[in-house]
């Protein structure tokens, strides 16, 4: 163990007994799926309930939740994870009182990181989520050792599809690589939400999940539970995010309906919370 993995230690211990906020990995097997879009509209709207929301840009090679949120990111977990700055430095506060911690682009080195940062990484998460409700986790896409290992350390993981043909396919090769993940690394992985996105309206994403749902069972021996879903239309980027004050439009409400399923999910980690 380095010096910074010995001071994160330090400080873990100094808080022991202290509870951590519970972290929810948003994942999705491919990539244009809508994911981040979602996890920052979500994020928000979890704010806007009074959750102390802490986001994290997983995707640590390509990342872009700062940009979704319309914030400037300055320092970040790779400055961090170099010892350039503390953790705590890199704190951003976006829209509705969200935190994030942000992560850089165009990084090849992060985006493959080693087994020692990765675990710098979430253990400096659980330090900080120590101040927060709630932690919402935007991973890359894809079966990597990142985000599977993300998706291992992780409370609730939502994976993220569209109806398309080749986004379920993926999503299920996703499930099925955390499964595999879980047992050959002694590490019980969550069995996914689903949250169905992109879709034309509760027919569509109930029939869509149905199909998920029943290869999971037949070939993995899991039945994901869906989370919720949110139409084609009315996603909402920039600065000026505001999903909760469209009014009576279908994406909020949808919108409204996974911020209370997620807050459900919430409440059962509050009764039998990490340390």
């Amino acid at each position: 163990m380095n010096s910074s993995s010995l001071q994160m230690q330090a400080a873990l211990d100094a808080r022991a007994g202290q509870t951590t906020a519970p972290f929810l990995l948003f994942t999705g097997g491919k990539g244009g799926v809508g994911k981040t879009t979602v996890t920052a509209d979500l994020g928000v709207a979890l704010s806007r309930a009074g959750k102390r929301v802490l986001m994290v840009d997983l995707d640590l090679g390509l990342a872009n939740l700062d940009i979704v949120l319309g914030v400037q990111a300055g320092l970040t977990i790779e400055d961090a994870l170099a010892g350039r700055c503390d953790f705590e430095d890199c704190l951003v506060r976006g829209p509705s009182g969200v935190f994030l911690l942000p992560a850089g682009s165009g990084s090849a080195e992060m985006g493959l990181p080693d087994h020692e940062r990765r675990q710098l990484l979430l253990a400096s998460v659980k330090r900080l989520s120590l101040d927060f409700d709630v932690v919402l986790g935007d991973s890359a896409a894809g079966i990597g050792h990142d985000v599977l290992a993300f998706a291992a350390a992780a409370d609730h993981v939502f994976v993220i599809t569209t109806p398309a043909a080749t986004a379920l396919t993926d999503a299920y090769g996703l499930i099925k690589a955390l499964d595999t993940w879980g047992r050959e690394n002694g590490s019980e992985v969550p069995t996914p939400e689903l949250v169905l996105n992109q879709v034309d309206g509760l027919d569509d994403a109930e029939s869509t999940a149905k199909k998920l749902r029943r290869v999971c069972e037949r070939f993995l021996c899991r039945r994901p539970h869906s989370a919720g879903w949110l139409p084609q239309t009315g996603t909402l980027r920039g600065s000026n995010r505001t999903p909760m004050t469209e009014h009576n439009t279908l994406y909020s409400n949808c919108l409204q309906r996974l911020s209370s399923r997620v807050s459900r999910l919430l409440k059962g980690s509050e009764e039998c919370p990490g340390t």
